[in-house]
């Protein structure tokens, strides 16, 4: 995750800038960023990432050594970190998308990096015109790690939703999609929920929540969904039989 330097012969490479918010635990390692451990306070970090231009749409070109080259890698170019509120709205207003933002909540056994590189990817190839923020919570990144990584969203729930609380408190900010992978659409689940007991509803800049190959018991989600108040965002649910993720989660319990 070290950024690298773009040259003339990367020119024709494309950037995604976003926004990144974890609950996961600072490596001290400009390489990783973070680890898969749990932080006691949540850390905003603004990411820019180079994509190159020769790729099947829907792949990340992982390096294959380090330095990444931007010419036939996904790359890092830019990592600053976000340390208050304004400074987090000064980002977003001078990258916004017509006032669209998207949030990316990625799933079961993912690094940082894997989150990061994969919502560039989605941004990038879907020509989406929305403002992407990542909230990334400590998964260990080991398929043996469900029950650690299943608690870490549960440990992050209040984080997500105050992440998404002080974004639709942003006047710029229109609309909001959320969308989630299997474990992660359990963490969005329950943050939406924790919203509306405290409110009575979620908040209404929240139009969009796509849950993609999602991890929760259908009477649990039924139970969630109810206790969100109304009225609620519009949800698309997609199913996937060969998510290896949801693989081991029924595997394990």
């Amino acid at each position: 995750m070290a950024p690298v330097a773009l040259s003339a012969a990367t020119q024709n490479t494309s950037k995604v800038s976003m926004l990144v918010a974890t609950t996961r635990e600072p490596s001290g390692d400009p390489a990783t960023l973070f680890t898969g451990e749990r932080s006691p306070k949540p850390y905003l970090t603004a990411v820019d990432v180079s994509i190159p231009p020769k790729r099947a749409s829907g792949t990340v070109q992982w390096p294959k050594r380090l330095p990444p080259n931007p010419a036939t890698d996904f790359a890092v170019t830019s990592v600053k970190e976000i340390d208050t509120v304004p400074e987090g709205r000064a980002w977003f207003h001078q990258n916004i998308q017509g006032g669209h933002a998207l949030v990316f909540v990625h799933g079961f056994n993912n690094k940082y990096e894997d989150s990061v590189f994969r919502l560039a990817q989605i941004v990038h190839d879907s020509g989406m015109q929305a403002t992407p923020i990542l909230f990334t919570w400590p998964s260990r990144a080991q398929l043996t790690a469900y029950e650690y990584d299943k608690e870490s969203t549960n440990y992050s729930r209040t984080a997500l939703e105050q992440a998404l609380r002080t974004l639709a408190a942003d006047p710029d900010v229109k609309d909001i999609t959320i969308l989630a992978h299997s474990m992660g659409t359990w963490l969005t689940m329950e943050s939406l929920r924790q919203m509306g007991i405290r409110d009575g509803h979620v908040n209404s800049k929240i139009h969009n929540v796509i849950l993609a190959s999602p991890d929760i018991d259908i009477q649990v989600f039924a139970k969630q969904f109810a206790e969100m108040g109304t009225p609620t965002p519009k949800f698309t649910i997609f199913v996937s039989q060969d998510d290896k993720a949801l693989a081991v989660s029924s595997f394990i319990t």
